[in-house]
């Protein structure tokens, strides 16, 4: 069976490569730069230099591959929803033109809105467009992500985290290496067909107090949390040299999920997985903190 990975080296594909590996499978992966792979794997898989968003490359490299893990790329352009049609559209063709019988997606908690949810709506029209191929599709509804704190080191240091959510509003936070343990699951399995959506929810939902209690005990720093106005949030991207549209992809992700939204999967056994942000934060976040003073 080949098994192609996109983003090898990103945040959860890196961990479904090297599961892949313990579990016997030689995995092909597309990047764009074979040279940052980790140096313990290149020997165990086959890298192709990939585009992304470029269909011709992404369909030349999926030849003769049973199942897809795919991950739409980091945006690389000032308007981030067209980014992600055109990697939608590499990946429509790669799957129809190279008959891939199955596909697992990283998508998001929000997706389900099809609309209204910032850069998440990029991840939607990769799923409806995948769903029309009528190829065997599994979404992955992932939560916010433990490792977007690193994107925030300064402030965390600082210890100070501004917000736009509630702080009182739970929200499901998940470990990379969660989801990637879920994908390989998904896609070395057998018994499942059609159209899935696997919400891959974490431990538990929590709210951004609560993450700032968690990250205080794990680090040994005072950490404390803000909640900031839309505007002021807006300004601050802004200053950081995000072009408009980026500004309203990455603020849309908080303010398309506040207020009533509910995620379309519930919080059950299939949905929760075992890392905890408190296990995360000592072993990984601390150690980014301690290197960055």
């Amino acid at each position: 069976m080949q098994i192609a990975v996109t983003t090898p080296t990103g945040n959860v594909g890196r961990h479904v490569v090297a599961t892949m590996v313990r579990t016997g499978v030689r995995p092909r992966v597309l990047l764009r730069d074979p040279a940052r792979l980790d140096p313990a794997v290149r020997d165990e898989v086959d890298a192709v230099r990939v585009d992304q968003y470029d269909a011709d490359t992404v369909a030349a490299a999926t030849r003769d591959v049973d199942a897809l893990f795919w991950v739409d790329p980091s945006t690389a352009s000032p308007d981030p929803l067209a980014d992600y049609a055109r990697a939608t559209s590499a990946v429509v063709r790669a799957v129809t033109e190279n008959g891939i019988g199955r596909v697992v997606f990283q998508s998001s908690v929000g997706a389900e809105k099809r609309g209204g949810a910032g850069e998440i709506d990029g991840l939607a029209l990769t799923e409806t467009a995948l769903d029309d191929t009528g190829v065997d599709v599994t979404h992955l509804r992932c939560g916010y992500f433990f490792t977007n704190l690193e994107l925030q080191l300064d402030a965390v240091r600082a210890g100070h985290l501004q917000v736009v959510l509630p702080l009182d509003q739970p929200m499901a936070w998940v470990a990379p290496r969660d989801i990637a343990e879920v994908a390989v699951t998904r896609l070395l399995s057998a018994e499942w067909s059609g159209r899935c959506v696997q919400a891959v929810h974490g431990p538990a939902d929590l709210t951004w107090s609560e993450v700032a209690e968690i990250l205080t005990s794990a680090t040994g720093r005072r950490i404390g949390v803000e909640r900031v106005s839309d505007d002021a949030m807006r300004t601050q991207l802004g200053r950081a040299g995000m072009p408009d549209k980026m500004v309203e992809a990455v603020l849309g992700m908080s303010t398309g999920l506040r207020g009533d939204f509910v995620p379309e999967q519930p919080r059950t056994i299939h949905s929760t997985t075992p890392t905890t942000l408190a296990a995360w934060a000592y072993d990984h976040l601390r150690r980014r903190i301690e290197d960055a003073s």
